[in-house]
């Protein structure tokens, strides 16, 4: 699938870093055929040391010129700007995929004013560690193969979900911002040890690797969450009397109301930015 394809990273930030580790650990395409453009050349700098790859300074138009997949590692608010750099290079032999927030397909189409082959994804921070969860969704003209290289790249940081492009707020709004409320729950989840007279080191280990083994149990096994809490509830035992103070808090609706609220911000955000 990728054999003789070149792929560019335009932004070297955090997540370019990850996919260009998660993309070589998977063999998917050698060091030579990625390239990556930045204003930061210190930036490049340590990537080309640390992978071996192409570094192209601030010249985004050469690198669409030499690579078959074009990523757009950077922020929303500097999108205008990049795709009228690039936009009398780019045209339907390239693939684009775009991991800016609120950036439609449709958008980068209709501001480049040409039919393209443009996949939208939404990665979350533990691409990181190659643990990521990324929903991606195909543009009009995207083809069933363009999915396909979308998915493989992304799979190399962790599980991949394809999407309606209409379901992307609320992806954002759930896999997107959930690490944030992960992270909460581990604190609090350390603070409670602490209380309970644990190290801040032993109960913050004890806490993260919970929450980790839970959901590795899950995916692993595919049983239901529910089945598997029964599992740890035995009759008038400690686990039901924690529940029972969850649900005396309201646990389930306060995150289903954060992802709800995450959602429209993610809506919001979109129709302010026009795109």
């Amino acid at each position: 699938m990728f054999t003789g394809k070149k792929i560019g990273f335009i932004g070297s930030g955090n997540m370019a870093t990850a996919l260009i580790k998660g993309i070589l650990k998977s063999g998917l395409i050698s060091a030579e055929d990625i390239y990556t453009s930045d204003i930061n050349i210190e930036k490049l700098d340590s990537l080309r040391n640390e992978f071996g790859i192409n570094t192209i300074f601030k010249d985004n138009a050469k690198l669409v010129e030499k690579v078959d997949i074009i990523v757009f590692s950077i922020k929303p608010q500097i999108f205008d700007k990049i795709l009228k750099e690039i936009d009398h290079v780019v045209d339907d032999s390239k693939l684009l995929i775009s991991i800016a927030a609120g950036i439609s397909t449709d958008y980068i189409e209709t501001t480049i004013g040409k039919e393209l082959r443009v996949i939208r994804a939404m990665p979350n921070t533990p691409a990181l560690v190659l643990e990521g969860a990324t929903a991606i969704c195909p543009g009009a003209h995207a083809s069933e193969d363009d999915i396909r290289m979308a998915y493989e790249i992304f799979k190399a940081v962790g599980k991949v979900v394809v999407i309606d492009e209409t379901q992307m707020d609320a992806v954002t709004g759930l896999s997107g911002s959930g690490p944030a409320y992960i992270f909460m729950i581990i604190e609090a989840l350390s603070d409670a040890g602490v209380k309970m007279g644990l190290s801040r080191e032993v109960s913050l280990k004890l806490s993260a690797q919970t929450v980790l083994g839970s959901a590795k149990l899950l995916l692993e096994t595919g049983m239901h969450p529910g089945r598997l809490k029964d599992m740890v509830t035995s009759p008038g035992g400690t686990a039901i009397a924690g529940l029972h103070t969850l649900e005396q808090g309201g646990l389930r609706t306060t995150l289903i109301n954060a992802v709800e609220s995450a959602t429209n911000r993610s809506k919001e955000l979109g129709r302010k930015n026009g795109k």
